[in-house]
């Protein structure tokens, strides 16, 4: 198929500064994704007080709560291509903060919990729009030359709501009870639903295109089912989940082929012509390896905190506190070096540190100091704040304005499929490095403690080698054509 072409000059984003207009629109974009995503982590710590209030006897039962939301995450996000190419931003914020706000109602008042699941499929549905909304705004009102520094308040809503969640949450649950996490929720829903309504513009243009059905049902066993499956493989080995990953596998690769064919006239649901544009490859590739290693590392350390260390669930949140700010504190001033001196710098210093981090953590046992644990993980945070920024930044920068859509929903996409990847990886290579060890131990309490390092340490010897991909990766990128007019397309093809 031909290559893709700019688009004409007058629909460039202009490389003027914003306007202050500008800095209002993304400030409500912001601050309503960060509300959004705050939600999704609150859960984390309210299994067991589910469990006791609505009569839930299974631990695998009541954590549907956090697999419904993530399932409807990597349903709904690889659709928002095609929403945000037909809605406008003020229509798109409406139906995402809509939602979220409905779902948000439903969880405050469920008295059951089939009514929970559904109150959090909306809530997932509505958050599920609003990253790809920002990110497309932001490429939209910023020219390339000042994004890096914008791009960074983004990782504020990625880093830092994620990393409190949890701590803020076992904070109300121990005055409060479940509810009060939807009920404290929902006036912050209205005032950001009102606030948008009041402040936003319209940006872009719209396209009178029609939906793909057939794409559509694709993505529902094909994301659903290989999120669900690698989730699930880990935790639950079966024939049920390995058939859903083998189905969800299959489906995503009939969905790419779809979405190839559709390039040649009419609109795919997600274009796959952005990874035609190799900066946009590079980057992506380099967060998906970062993505693995946190993900995987952000469920490692709290059970090394809980089982070998033995601390609470509070405790363990306030500890991983500290590594969330620090990726929030550092990702402005990381996106105004990224604007001036370049990706490379930044995510090979950044990778670097991952990796020795990770190497550090592979060290960890029972008898470790909690503070140094503390000091490792915040450095493997900060590692972090330099590879997020200037990678997403570094992938989104040389797509022309026709692609915007499509390259945020493609990267929010990657971002859910290789989250579950990491975890699911490396919870499954801990749980092996377990069942090896155990067989040659004597079942007490000594041999049980050395079962769990071996697991763990394992575990963060492989994030260690994700790692050390990613330091490859990020010595490959280049610091100069990085806009759509530098950058180079090639064809995509079946």
């Amino acid at each position: 198929m031909p290559s893709p072409t700019p688009e004409p000059q007058d629909t460039r984003v202009p490389e003027s500064a914003p306007a202050p207009s500008t800095f209002a629109v993304i400030a409500v974009l912001l601050a309503a994704t960060f509300v959004v995503i705050l939600n999704e982590t609150l859960m984390n710590v309210a299994l067991p007080h589910l469990m006791t209030s609505l009569h839930i006897a299974e631990v695998s039962t009541v954590q549907w709560v956090a697999t419904a939301f993530m399932l409807t995450m990597s349903v709904v996000i690889p659709t928002t291509g095609f929403l945000l190419a037909r809605l406008s931003t003020r229509q798109a914020f409406t139906l995402a903060m809509g939602l979220f706000t409905a779902g948000t109602v439903v969880c405050a008042a469920a008295q059951s919990f089939p009514v929970l699941i559904l109150g959090r499929v909306v809530q997932a549905s509505g958050t599920a729009v609003m990253m790809p909304l920002l990110m497309t705004t932001i490429l939209q009102l910023v020219p390339p030359a000042r994004r890096g520094a914008v791009m960074g308040n983004v990782s504020i809503a990625i880093s830092v709501a994620p990393a409190i969640g949890p701590a803020l949450s076992g904070l109300i649950l121990q005055h409060f009870p479940w509810r009060a996490l939807f009920i404290m929720m929902l006036p912050i829903a209205v005032v950001m639903l009102c606030a948008g309504l009041a402040l936003l513009k319209n940006v872009g243009e719209r396209k009178a295109i029609k939906l793909d059905v057939p794409s559509v049902l694709l993505t529902i066993p094909g994301f659903g089912g290989f999120v669900y499956g690698i989730n699930e493989i880990a935790v639950h080995p079966s024939p049920v989940t390995v058939g859903a990953l083998v189905v969800g596998l299959a489906c995503i690769a009939a969905f790419c082929r779809r979405q190839i064919a559709l390039q040649q006239g009419r609109e795919p649901l997600l274009d796959l012509r952005v990874f035609a544009y190799k900066p946009f490859a590079k980057g992506l590739a380099l967060m998906t390896i970062s993505m693995i290693a946190m993900f995987g590392t952000i469920i490692l350390f709290p059970l090394y905190m809980q089982q070998l260390l033995g601390k609470d669930s509070l405790t363990t949140g306030l500890l991983m506190l500290p590594g969330g700010l620090i990726m929030g504190l550092a990702a402005p001033p990381v996106g105004r070096l990224f604007d001036r001196i370049g990706p490379r710098p930044l995510v090979v210093t950044g990778s670097a540190v991952l990796l020795a981090s990770t190497l550090v953590m592979s060290r960890f046992d029972h008898t470790t100091s909690m503070w140094l644990g503390l000091a490792v993980y915040t450095v493997f945070s900060a590692g972090l704040a330099l590879i997020f920024t200037p990678a997403f930044t570094y992938s989104l920068n040389p797509l022309p304005p026709h692609l915007y859509s499509h390259g945020s929903a493609t990267l929010s996409s990657l971002q859910q499929l290789s989250g579950g990847l990491g975890v699911a990886l490396l919870t499954g290579v801990m749980q092996a490095a377990r069942l090896v060890h155990l067989k040659g131990g004597d079942g007490g309490p000594a041999a049980q403690t050395s079962t769990a390092e071996a697991g763990l340490m394992t575990a963060f010897l492989v994030a260690a080698v994700f790692a050390a991909v990613g330091v490859v990766l990020a010595s490959r990128m280049r610091d100069k054509g990085t806009t759509a007019d530098s950058a180079e397309p090639q064809p995509v093809s079946a």
